[in-house]
């Protein structure tokens, strides 16, 4: 399948130094070291568009968590990549299932998290898996006025919550101001202090990487929305758990969102507005989506399976294999490299028998970066 979801009868694929160098339909030349598909589906690997995995540890408790910095609320200076386990046996599992790129990120216990890693899901140094910075994680409504009430700090209200990051998002664009007339006159302007946390944020007012607001609500959703407007940022909608509720409106205004987990439960006030259909509403009113897992709530593993789970409640199957590739990739900013099969993308791709969406269905081959990571074909 390419990015536009065409099936290529009888294709093929060529990769050479880790990059797909040519896609085709019909017979090619064949070689020694062709992959003989067997007639079997080809797909881009998978791409969850928002996870914790290796930030927080597999099978393990406070030790192996280090997904929120709870000390202060506004960490923007704070890089995912500087917590990421490669040795987490959660990455094994989601080669497993074809799942090949995943964001990582901070969590939603702060107003303002941390810097995203976009990452393969293949290598030991987190430096050779990273493809980017991808964002910076933003938490709206229960979490983070849960964390700091517990803690008897502000914030406690979202009024608060969204006063923080106001307040901040001005100190940033002051100091990228005054950057900005330094760098054009020097000899009349003087260079700001540094400071980590500002420093850390003009890349997303340069829209070099992209706010990613964590909130379920309808009316968080639309808060996110409104300073998104007010600061001028890129944006991607985080979960959007009612966001079914108001999908016109986040059409008019152009938004994206990354929904899920579908599987789970309503385990707390906001997340009771829960529906499977919320991925197939956005789509059918002109919302781009991409579906995650949220791992670890629920495991990688599982990606497809939510994907599935949207198509139950109403989204178009092509689409649900779109928002776990291609829209993933568009949306998170990284479609340069990932999210379909074209000549020039990571030669990231995988194999499947029968329907990719289907819950007894797994790849019988994975590549990343033109590297086999797993192997179940029976050659003659």
């Amino acid at each position: 399948m390419d990015k536009c979801g065409t099936v290529i009868e009888n294709g093929w694929v060529s990769i050479e130094n880790g990059k797909i160098t040519g896609t085709g339909a019909g017979e090619t030349k064949v070689s020694s070291s062709d992959i003989d598909a067997g007639g079997r589906l080809l797909v881009p690997g998978f791409i969850d568009a928002h996870t914790h995995l290796g930030i927080v540890g597999n099978a393990l408790g406070f030790e192996a968590d280090d997904c929120n910095e709870e000390t202060d609320p506004v960490t923007p200076n704070l890089l995912a990549a500087d917590g990421i386990n490669p040795f987490d046996f959660c990455f094994e599992e989601a080669r497993e299932a074809g799942v090949t790129t995943v964001l990582s990120s901070p969590g939603s216990a702060n107003v303002i998290g941390g810097v995203i890693c976009a990452l393969k899901t293949n290598g030991r140094r987190i430096e050779k898996m990273m493809i980017k910075n991808a964002g910076m994680k933003f938490a709206l409504g229960e979490n983070p006025k849960t964390a700091y009430n517990d803690r008897d700090e502000t914030p406690v209200t979202r009024m608060a919550t969204a006063g923080l990051i106001r307040e901040h998002l001005v100190k940033a664009k002051k100091y990228l101001d005054d950057l900005n007339d330094y760098e054009k006159d020097c000899e009349n302007n003087d260079l700001p202090e540094f400071d980590a946390k500002l420093d850390a944020t003009v890349p997303l007012l340069k829209k070099e990487i992209k706010a990613h607001f964590h909130c379920h609500r309808a009316d968080d959703i639309l808060t996110a929305v409104r300073i998104s407007k007010q600061y001028g940022l890129d944006t991607v909608l985080i979960h959007a758990t009612e966001a079914h509720k108001i999908a016109d409106l986040l059409a008019e205004d152009g938004a994206c969102a990354v929904i899920g987990p579908v599987i789970g439960d309503r385990s707390k006030p906001e997340l009771a507005g829960q529906d499977i259909k919320t991925a197939g509403v956005l789509h059918k009113n002109g919302v781009k989506v991409a579906i995650c897992t949220d791992h670890p709530v629920v495991p990688v593993q599982y990606l497809a399976l939510n994907a599935a789970l949207a198509v139950k409640g109403g989204l178009d199957r092509d689409e649900a294999l779109r928002a776990i590739t291609v829209n993933a990739a568009e949306i998170c900013g990284i479609s340069d490299r990932v999210g379909s099969i074209e000549k020039g993308k990571d030669a990231d791709i995988q194999l499947y028998s029968s329907d990719p969406l289907d819950v007894m269905s797994s790849p019988d081959f994975v590549m990343i970066n033109g590297e086999t990571v797993k192997d179940r074909l029976i050659y003659s």
